[in-house]
Order: C-alpha cells, then structure tokens, then sequence
C-alpha cells in the first residue's frame, strides 16, 4: 500500500461525548489558598473570606442551571461559576453551607432526575 508522506505525520482524533444523566464530580475543597479564588476567576476580596468552594460537573450540562438554583435556595452559598455548555458549578460559602448546598443538589437530580451520581469528595 502506497501512504502519502504527508499524512503518515497526522493522527486523527475522534472525540465523542455520549450524553447521560450524570453528576460526574462533587467535590468539596475546604480552606482554600487565595490564589486558588484567583485562578478560578472568583474575586479573593469577595469569596476568600469564605471557607470552602464547591465544584460539580454534570451532563447533560445544561443542569448546571437547574443545580445553581438548588445551590443557593438550599443554603447560604454564593455563585461563583455557572456553566451550562460544560456542565460546571462553582459555588463559595462555608464548609457547612457548601456541603449543605451539594448534597441537596446531588440528592435531587438522583431522586427527582433520576441522576447517576458520584459521591461528594472533600480535601
């Protein structure tokens, strides 16, 4: 078999996202440095004088929405990132509150959506 030159350098890379109904990451990072708010684009002089920020990543991504709803009615937490092509939430607030605020969430899109759901994860 003859192969062009040129094309035996490419790799061809096929992605492909199979949508389910998922919380893949619930995670809870308490205490963290103030150059981790910065990073993630938060403002430290705001959310750092919280103690802890939540992430969860879900699919199909557009739950991001109905999950930073529950997050803030649920507990006294603030937004800090809401994507809904990602499927990414970012929540601050207090250990107790983040905590408060994710498990309601992860407890209703496995109860009412009928969700696979990941166990929350905290450092």
């Amino acid at each position: 078999m003859n192969y062009d030159l040129s094309m035996q350098d490419k790799m061809r890379i096929v992605q492909e996202l199979v949508p389910g109904k998922q919380i893949t990451i619930a995670h809870i990072i308490a205490n963290p440095d103030d150059i981790l708010y910065k990073k993630l684009g938060l403002d430290p002089a705001i959310d750092y004088s919280k103690s802890a920020i939540g992430i969860v990543t879900m699919s199909p991504s557009e739950t991001a929405i109905i999950a930073g709803d529950i997050a803030i009615k649920s507990s006294g937490v603030e937004l800090g990132f809401v994507d809904r092509f990602s499927g990414t939430l970012i929540v601050t607030g207090s250990i107790s509150d983040v905590s408060a605020s994710l498990s309601s969430l992860v407890e209703y899109c496995e109860q009412t959506l009928g969700f696979t759901v990941c166990p929350i994860t905290k450092t």
